[in-house]
């Protein structure tokens, strides 16, 4: 058999598929060229330690980014360390910690329905006429007499329906059990222990944290609060929370994958989806939010990717985010 040239042979080298695998570095370079221009940072974190990190668009890395509904997965964190301090259960019922509801379908709703927006109270978001739709939660003048007013639609537990309602009242029922404003137990439990020192939470009129979402971490942030994840809710050797919670949050509790493509299931506010990847199975947990925000927790390669992304009511957002994390997956 004819030999090649050795000039053919290097050139063969240069160009063959293994020879470009990309690394997570070039991965990220990649973005440049997106056009939409609102891509703000990509975080990948390995082993608890950054291995690449890029900003976008005249981001930088102290600058705080709005995560929208990314916000909700923390919400559901700051309900596992009420768990934790015995002032709530996820078997409570919202009246018996929110008084002012008592009485109210919402009233009636259980934890844990509630996190896995199975409350079966009139709230779709993706329905503008529904009663308890995002827009009119924020649009309200008392946020209290709206969620006592949200009737019931279907029986609670049996139905997954996307919605910010639930998450504004868990929001609400860790305030009232923990007698101290949402951001101040997040500060406390959460943001301290990770070395978390600013952030903004948007509120609603009345003042109280939006435990739905309008959460504005820097995207290094965004990772840290993945690791936790990661790494079963310690940090430093110490517990942050605990690893039951953890564990309940991001089970497989509700098959969605027939209402949302970018997902398979969902557990207390937080994703789960599997990616074949050369012919192996990587299963990833995250949370989500409008315009592509992302903190993906992928086990099996100990890494953890926030994408921070102002794509807002742009569908492309999501997709890129994922193409992002899919690229990542195939050059690890």
């Amino acid at each position: 058999m004819r030999r090649l040239p050795a000039c053919l042979l290097l050139i063969a080298a240069v160009y063959s598929p293994c020879a470009f695998a990309a690394t997570p570095e070039q991965v990220l370079q990649q973005q440049d060229a997106d056009p939409h221009g609102d891509l703000r940072a990509v975080v990948i974190l390995r082993n608890g330690a950054v291995v690449a990190e890029r900003y976008y668009n005249n981001q930088t890395a102290d600058a705080l980014h709005d995560m929208r509904s990314a916000g909700k997965s923390v919400t559901a964190l700051l309900v596992g360390a009420a768990v934790a301090r015995g002032q709530l259960t996820s078997t409570g019922t919202v009246g018996h910690y929110w008084p002012e509801v008592a009485g109210s379908p919402a009233g009636k709703v259980v934890l844990d329905d509630l996190l896995t927006m199975r409350s079966g109270l009139g709230a779709f978001d993706e329905d503008a006429a529904s009663p308890g739709n995002e827009d009119k939660l924020d649009d309200a003048p008392d946020a209290t007499v709206f969620v006592r007013g949200v009737p019931a639609a279907d029986q609670p537990g049996t139905l997954y329906r996307y919605n910010s309602l639930g998450a504004y009242i868990a929001g609400r029922v860790v305030e009232s059990a923990s007698g101290i404003g949402l951001d101040t137990f997040a500060g406390s439990v959460l943001f301290a222990p990770l070395g978390i020192t600013r952030w903004q939470w948007g509120r609603d009129v009345a003042g109280h944290a939006k435990g739905q979402g309008n959460l504005s971490l820097r995207p290094r942030d965004m990772a840290a609060i993945g690791q936790l994840m990661l790494d079963d809710g310690m940090v430093d050797g110490k517990r942050v929370l605990a690893s039951g919670w953890l564990q309940a949050a991001l089970a497989p509790r509700v098959a969605i994958g027939e209402v949302d493509r970018h997902a398979d299931h969902y557990g207390y506010f937080w994703y789960g989806k599997s990616y074949q990847v050369a012919g192996e199975t990587i299963k990833v947990s995250f949370a989500s939010g409008n315009g592509g925000n992302k903190i993906y927790v992928i086990p099996a390669r100990r890494m953890v990717v926030a994408v921070a992304s102002s794509a807002y009511g742009k569908p492309y957002g999501q997709r890129r985010s994922e193409e992002i994390l899919k690229a990542l997956l195939a050059a690890d």
